[in-house]
C-alpha cells in the first residue's frame, strides 16, 4: 500500500475544512476540461459491487433551470412554515441555493434497477446504490474544491417532481442537486454556523459495542 508524506497529508485535511456548501457563486464560466477532470472523480469512487450506479444530468437549458428553480422556490416556502419565531427569521435569510448564478447545475441520480455488478452487496443491502453515489459525490466535491470551485447542494426540494421535468427513468433515484462554480468569497466556516443556525458537535459520539 503506497504512503504519503506527511505533507500531502496535512494538505488533504486542509482541504477537507476548506470544503464548503457553497451558495453564493460568481457567473464567471467554468472551462469544459476543467469540469471534465472534476467529474472523472467519480470513475475513483467505490460503489457495491462496482455497479456504478451514479447517473449525471447536465441542467443547462433554460426550461430545466427554471423548472428546478421553481422547484426550489415552492419547497423552500413551505419548508419555512415549519418554523416560527427567531428560527423562522433565521430561516428566511439563509440564502440555500445558488441556482441563480451557478454556470454548471448537475442533477445526480442512482440507477436503483441497474445490473452492473449483478446485485453483489445490494441484495441484502440496496440503498447501498445510494450511499456509493453518496461517495462518488464527496470525491467530486473535494476535487472540485481543490481546482478552485465551490459545490452547493440543493436539498430543498420535491424530488418527484424534478424527475418528471428532467424525464429520467422511473428506476433513477435523485440524490441531489449541484450548483458549481467560482465562489463569491472563501469561508473555512460553514454559513449556517456563521449564521447561527447550528453549532457543531464538540466531539464524534463513538460507542462500543
Amino acid at each position: 500500500m503506497r504512503e504519503f508524506e506527511p505533507d500531502f497529508r496535512d494538505e488533504l485535511y486542509e482541504l477537507m475544512r476548506w470544503r464548503r456548501d457553497v451558495r453564493r457563486f460568481r457567473t464567471t464560466p467554468v472551462d469544459e476540461a476543467l469540469l471534465m477532470r472534476c467529474l472523472d472523480a467519480f470513475s475513483h469512487a467505490p460503489s457495491v459491487g462496482l455497479s456504478e450506479p451514479w447517473r449525471i444530468v447536465r441542467v443547462d437549458s433554460a426550461k430545466a433551470r427554471a423548472a428546478a428553480r421553481a422547484n426550489f422556490e415552492i419547497a423552500n416556502a413551505e419548508a419555512l412554515t415549519r418554523y416560527d419565531g427567531d428560527q423562522a427569521d433565521t430561516y428566511a435569510k439563509l440564502k440555500l441555493a445558488g441556482m441563480d448564478r451557478a454556470p454548471v447545475q448537475l442533477a445526480i441520480f442512482c440507477d436503483d434497477a441497474t445490473t452492473k455488478g449483478h446485485g453483489l452487496g445490494a441484495g441484502t443491502m440496496p440503498e447501498m446504490r445510494r450511499y456509493s453515489v453518496v461517495s462518488a459525490v464527496t470525491l467530486f466535491w473535494l476535487a472540485a474544491r481543490a481546482e478552485g470551485l465551490g459545490l452547493g447542494w440543493v436539498s430543498v426540494l420535491d424530488p418527484a417532481q424534478l424527475c418528471h421535468d428532467l424525464d429520467v427513468p422511473q428506476d433513477w433515484a435523485l440524490i441531489g442537486y449541484f450548483c458549481i462554480g467560482y465562489p463569491e468569497g472563501d469561508h473555512e466556516t460553514p454559513e449556517l454556523l456563521r449564521e447561527g443556525w447550528e453549532a457543531r458537535a464538540a466531539a464524534l459520539d463513538i460507542r462500543q459495542a
